[in-house]
């Protein structure tokens, strides 16, 4: 599987605890909607994330991915502390400038 390089930084950051990586994936103004919510910058997505980890205690395994010009589709399996574990998401990035500029996570 080919990831665009900023994908290949978010997994890297999702198999860890270190939020401050997300720094080399995410543009400054970036957004993501996760579970009804919408997060948007910088400093909330490391604290959305940073949360996100304690709360749950997941990993993150790839399955599939297309990608349309900016528009990476992803689809992975979370195995974690949550009920229904494991689940198969959809993760949705657009990528602006080789950072990710929206995540849309279903």
């Amino acid at each position: 599987m080919i990831l665009p390089p900023a994908l290949v930084a978010y997994l890297n950051s999702e198999a860890t605890t270190d939020v401050e990586s997300l720094a080399t994936c995410f543009a400054a103004d970036a957004v993501v909607h996760d579970e009804g919510r919408v997060i948007r910058g910088l400093d909330a997505i490391k604290t959305w994330k940073k949360d996100a980890k304690a709360k749950y205690q997941y990993a993150v395994q790839p399955l599939d991915v297309v990608q349309e010009q900016a528009t990476v589709t992803m689809r992975a399996r979370l195995s974690g502390t949550f009920p229904g574990s494991p689940i198969e998401v959809t993760y949705r990035f657009v990528l602006v400038s080789d950072k990710i500029a929206r995540l849309d996570i279903r």
